[in-house]
């Protein structure tokens, strides 16, 4: 990961301030997509770490899966709110370099 870059709103607002609007919205595009992909990642991660979990005599049942899969989805959002689990700011710094968009603390 690199040092010193964040996706606290105070460090955006602070980069973009008397920016380019046409660079803000990227910028916060950007922000957006790498959030969606980490949350999709942890999604992910959550759909294994649960795949096994209520299987037995007692379980819940069809409907069961489906409900399960509409926490894990809940529980990754949940998680990229609260600061995830840094993918999203590397992914975002990419998207960034890749647009020519400098980020804070990568140059």
């Amino acid at each position: 990961m690199a040092s010193g870059f964040t996706l606290a709103p105070a460090a955006d607002a602070a980069l973009l301030r008397g920016g380019d609007p046409k660079t803000a919205a990227r910028f916060n595009k950007a922000k957006d997509t790498a959030q969606d992909f980490e949350a999709m990642f942890i999604h992910s991660m959550f759909q294994q770490m649960f795949a096994n979990v209520g299987e037995g005599p007692f379980s819940g049942g069809p409907g069961a899966k489906i409900w399960q899969s509409f926490l894990t989805d809940e529980y990754s959002k949940s998680f990229v709110k609260q600061g995830g689990i840094g993918l999203a700011a590397d992914v975002q710094r990419e998207l960034l370099a890749r647009q020519e968009i400098p980020a804070q603390g990568t140059q």
